[in-house]
C-alpha cells in the first residue's frame, strides 16, 4: 500500500515481476564517464534503506501507540478494517489486522513472545533494514502453538535465556509487520484482539521481569504530511548518500554485495563511514547530485515493462528475498513497502477484463471457477473491490471482500460464480455478490498461503480465470 505517511506491501504484491537489475561495471578505479552510471546504480541499491528509514521516522513519531504509529519497540495493533470512508492508506485489507513493530537491535535483541493461536492463520514477517523478509514465524512456518524468540542484531553475541529460540537479523532495523486472520464479526473481533492483546515485545535485559515501555518521543522536525515515497525522492544527491553513508553503520551490506561495496567506494561511500558531499572529487560531486532523477525514472520506468499476466490480472513472485536483484528489490520498495514472500501471499491485480476492457459499474461480469479450481491456498483467499482510487466501496451489504468464508453458493455442475456488478444481482445469488461502485473498479485477488504443489499460482500451474462482461 501507499500512504501519506507510509507505504505498506499489499499494492506491490500485486505488480509485476521485473527484469535484470542494472548491468554490472568494471571495479576498481572508474573512469570519469562511468561516475554518473555509479552513482545511479548507487541510488538503485540504497533506495529500500533510505526508505525503510524515513518509513520508520515517521511511523514511530509518537509518544504512544496510536492510529498508525507507535515508538519503537512497541506493537502498533489494527483494531478494526477499515471502512469506505477510510482515506489514509490505499488498496486497505478486510482479511487479516496488522500488529506492527520497529526494532532498533544496535543496543541489545528484543525478545518477540506470541501466544497459543489455537490454529488460527497468521504470520510475522521480519523485514531487514534492506526490506528482505529475513524470517516470517507463523502458521505455515513454525505452527500455532505458544512461541517465544529472541531477536538479535548483527555482531550480537550473548546468552540466550533457556527455551528461547534466536532469530538473527541482519541489520539492526527490523520491521515486524505482523497479520492475523480475522472474519470482521464482533465476536472474531473480540477473539482476535484478545491474541493480539498478547504480543510482546521486550528488551532482552528486562525479560522476565515487569516491564512497562518507554514514552516515545515525537519530533515536530519529521513531516508527517507528505508521502513517505515522496519523501525519499525529494533528497537531493548530498542528502541521499550522506543518509545512506550513516545508515550502513548499523545496516551492513550483505555478503552478496561485495561487487556493489566496490562501486560505492569508488565514489567515496564506504560502508561504517561517514559521508561528506562537499570532500569528495568535484566530478564526483556532480554524478551523486545528480543521480537521483535517473535512479527513481530506473526504479519507476520498469513498471511497464516486467510482469507476469494472466487473462487480465497482473502479480510477481518475485518479492521478500531479492538477493542482488537491486532493481527489483527499489521497485517493491517505492510501490508497496513490506512485501511478503510468494509462499505466504500472492496479490493479483486487476483493471480490465478478458477482453481487455477497463472495468466500469455500469456493465455486469461474473468470474467463473470451474469445480475444484477456486484460488488453491493453504491459507485461505479472497477477491477485494476497489474504486479507480484503490479505496473500499461502499455498498449495501457493507461487503468489500468476498471469499468461502462467505459460503458461496455453488452451481449444480458444482462450479462457482462470482458476480461483480453495482446492483443486486438478485436475493439467491447475494451471497456470491461483489458490489461494484458506478464508476470505474479494480479487483484485487489475495492468496495467503498459496499452494506451493500443483494446481499452484507460484509455479504456474494454477491459472487466474478471466473476468468477463455479461453481455
Amino acid at each position: 500500500m501507499t500512504t501519506k505517511v507510509l507505504g505498506w506491501a499489499v499494492l506491490a504484491c500485486s505488480l509485476f515481476t521485473l527484469g535484470n537489475a542494472p548491468q554490472s561495471l568494471a571495479q576498481g578505479n572508474a573512469a570519469k564517464s562511468d561516475l554518473g552510471q555509479i552513482a545511479e546504480e548507487a541510488y538503485v541499491y540504497g533506495y529500500p534503506l533510505v526508505t525503510m528509514e524515513m518509513t520508520r521516522r515517521v511511523m514511530t513519531n509518537t509518544p504512544a501507540p496510536s492510529g498508525t504509529h507507535a515508538p519503537m519497540g512497541q506493537f502498533l495493533r489494527m483494531r478494526a478494517y477499515p471502512t469506505a470512508q477510510f482515506r489514509d492508506v490505499t488498496a486497505p485489507n478486510a482479511d487479516t489486522l496488522y500488529s506492527t513493530a520497529w526494532l532498533d537491535l544496535s543496543a541489545e535483541p528484543y525478545v518477540l513472545s506470541l501466544p497459543d493461536m489455537n490454529d488460527r492463520y497468521f504470520l510475522m514477517p521480519m523485514l531487514s533494514g534492506w526490506t528482505d523478509v529475513f524470517a516470517v514465524p507463523g502458521k505455515r512456518t513454525t505452527g500455532t502453538m505458544a512461541q517465544t524468540y529472541v531477536i538479535t542484531g548483527p555482531g550480537w553475541n550473548g546468552t540466550i535465556p533457556e527455551g528461547l529460540k534466536e532469530i538473527k537479523a541482519p541489520t539492526a532495523l527490523v520491521w515486524i509487520l505482523g497479520r492475523t486472520y480475522c472474519t470482521g464479526t464482533p465476536e472474531d473481533y473480540k477473539a482476535v484482539h484478545a491474541i493480539m492483546d498478547q504480543y510482546s515485545l521486550t528488551p532482552l535485559s528486562a525479560y522476565g521481569k515487569p516491564y512497562t515501555p518507554p514514552v516515545g518521543k515525537a519530533d515536530p522536525a519529521i513531516d508527517m504530511k507528505t508521502a513517505v515515497r515522496e519523501q525519499v525522492n525529494a533528497l537531493d544527491g548530498a542528502a541521499y548518500f550522506s543518509l545512506l553513508a550513516k545508515l550502513m553503520r548499523q545496516n551492513p551490506p550483505a555478503a552478496a554485495d561485495t561487487p556493489m561495496v566496490a562501486k560505492l567506494k569508488t565514489i567515496g561511500i564506504v560502508p561504517g563511514q561517514d559521508f561528506d558531499a562537499a570532500q569528495v572529487d568535484p566530478a564526483v560531486a556532480a554524478a551523486l547530485k545528480a543521480a537521483p532523477k535517473p535512479g527513481v525514472e530506473a526504479i519507476m520506468g520498469h513498471f511497464k515493462k516486467a510482469g507476469r499476466m494472466e487473462n487480465g490480472w497482473t502479480f510477481t513472485t518475485n518479492t521478500g528475498l531479492y538477493g542482488t536483484d537491486y532493481l527489483q528489490r527499489a521497485f517493491i520498495t517505492a510501490i508497496g513497502l513490506g512485501a511478503n514472500r510468494p509462499q505466504d501471499a500472492v496479490y493479483p491485480t486487476s483493471e480490465a477484463d478478458a477482453a481487455g476492457q477497463k472495468y466500469s459499474g455500469a456493465n455486469k461480469y461474473v468470474l467463473h471457477f470451474e469445480k475444484g479450481q477456486t484460488p488453491p491456498a493453504d491459507g485461505f483467499w479472497s477477491l477485494t473491490m476497489y474504486d479507480a482510487a484503490y479505496f473500499f466501496v461502499d455498498n449495501p451489504l457493507n461487503r468489500y471482500t468476498i471469499s468461502a468464508r462467505n459460503a458461496l453458493k455453488a452451481n449444480a455442475d458444482g462450479s462457482v460464480d462470482v458476480y461483480i456488478q453495482n446492483e443486486s444481482p438478485g436475493q439467491d445469488k447475494e451471497a456470491n455478490w461483489l458490489p461494484a461502485p458506478k464508476g470505474e473498479f479494480i479487483l484485487m485477488m489475495r492468496l495467503y498461503w498459496p499452494r506451493e504443489k500443483a494446481p499452484s499460482i507460484i509455479d504456474g500451474s494454477w491459472t487466474i480465470p478471466g473476468v468477463k462482461r455479461v453481455k
